[in-house]
């Protein structure tokens, strides 16, 4: 094999075979292939695809190119959750204590934030003490302890993918259905869950802009998952508005210890309980009661221990930021749109994401909204306040917001979009 006739096949429109896919992913992985013929490659599949057969061959070389962590010896049954993305995603920190409380094992490894979206360990480790870097050994005695962990993947689950992930972020190749796919896949199916619940988002605060490639997108997945005999399913959920009232780590660690106290915004509290019902049906646990677990406190006693289980303390103060910015509704009436992109960039820019993975990032930094689509608003009254410990970044974020807010006329009747927008699976 040679990775110009690989290069050459997918760039003219063939199917790539068995045998070529299984080459090209190990050698890449050894340093065989160079990053500038992956490129060549990832570029040729962006453009010309491929097909489901050729998708999973390549979701499995990438598993193979690493270990497969294996959850047998606990007592629960495993269900893990994956977000494509998104605008105040805070999601899973209140999903995996809650499924937890409910009865099933949730091994969640998660990512740090890149551009406009966040990143679960970034605002996990706003927490005082809290660690994001656990050895099998220490993954699995919090599982077994507390039955959630939240962690970052170790080195040795799908190696290519990490080479590979790179590379598409900096050649232009991040949207391809089938890269996309694949690398969440691969991660997901070595990490040895036995039931995976996609988030799938879908809207100008996600990668998925439009419904149908969305929907494309879940189904591929849904498909990998299902070949690889981990029961998956699928929620299509709206990201044109951020989720909740604030975007930021330390903020969205707040807001998320306010939905295990029973509270918090009425859209991350309908989401964590829909993911949830999802999990627990797919881990043969489709009696238990989410939303009872909530009202009793038991979410909120197994986010304490899973938090302590990491060395984090749950009871100390959050970061705040050093310096503040409102701004104000431009007019009074019905808040009609609430951009989740922009408000996912003016967050980046106050400091609470990153441009390059090894950029650090301020704990205290984001956006906290004062009102969502479908309030009525009043002009020069907060709509949103901006939270970093570098003021001159404020104008910078300001720049992001322009256009961001549209308000309607008093009166207008204006029905926000449901949170849950399709289901596959």
């Amino acid at each position: 094999m040679d990775a110009i006739s690989v290069i050459r096949a997918k760039r003219d429109g063939g199917r790539l075979t068995d045998g070529q896919i299984d080459w090209i992913i190990d050698a890449y992985t050894r340093g065989e292939v160079a990053d500038e013929q992956m490129s060549a490659l990832a570029m040729a599949i962006f453009l010309n695809g491929m097909d489901r057969a050729e998708i999973a061959r390549w979701t499995a070389a990438m598993i193979a190119s690493g270990e497969r962590m294996d959850f047998a010896a606990l007592p629960r049954r495993t269900a893990d959750k994956h977000s494509t993305g998104g605008v105040g995603d805070k999601i899973t920190l209140p999903l995996a204590p809650l499924v937890a409380a409910c009865g099933a094992a949730v091994p969640q490894l998660s990512g740090r934030g890149l551009g406009h979206t966040g990143g679960t360990l970034d605002k996990l480790e706003s927490i005082p003490g809290w660690r994001a870097l656990l050895s099998n050994e220490e993954m699995m005695r919090v599982l077994g302890d507390v039955g959630s962990v939240i962690c970052a993947a170790g080195d040795g689950l799908a190696p290519a993918d990490k080479k590979l992930y790179a590379l598409r972020d900096v050649t232009g190749t991040v949207e391809s259905i089938p890269l996309i796919a694949s690398s969440i896949m691969s991660k997901k199916i070595a990490e040895g869950t036995g039931a995976l619940v996609l988030d799938v988002k879908v809207g100008s605060g996600a990668f998925m802009k439009d419904l149908a490639a969305a929907r494309e997108l879940a189904a591929t997945m849904v498909g990998l998952g299902t070949d690889h005999g981990v029961r998956t399913v699928a929620l299509l959920t709206d990201m044109s508005t951020p989720l909740g009232r604030t975007a930021g780590n330390a903020l969205e660690v707040r807001e998320s210890v306010e939905v295990l106290a029973g509270g918090g915004p009425a859209d991350v509290v309908e989401l964590t309980l829909a993911l949830a019902r999802e999990m627990l049906d797919a881990a043969g646990l489709p009696d238990a009661d989410p939303a009872r677990a909530l009202a009793d406190g038991s979410a909120m006693d197994h986010w304490r221990r899973m938090i302590s289980a990491q060395g984090g303390d749950p009871d100390a103060p959050l970061p705040v930021a050093r310096e503040q910015h409102v701004v104000t509704a431009p007019a009074s009436g019905v808040l009609t749109a609430l951009d989740a992109y922009a408000v996912g960039v003016a967050a980046w820019r106050l400091g609470a994401g990153r441009a390059r993975k090894e950029d650090p990032v301020q704990a205290g930094a984001g956006v906290e909204l004062h009102a969502k689509p479908g309030d009525t608003v009043t002009a020069g009254e907060p709509l949103l306040t901006l939270h970093t410990d570098t003021p001159e970044k404020f104008d910078y974020a300001l720049a992001a917001l322009d256009g961001a807010v549209e308000v309607a006329a008093p009166g207008t009747d204006f029905t926000p979009s449901p949170i849950v927008l399709d289901r596959i699976g």
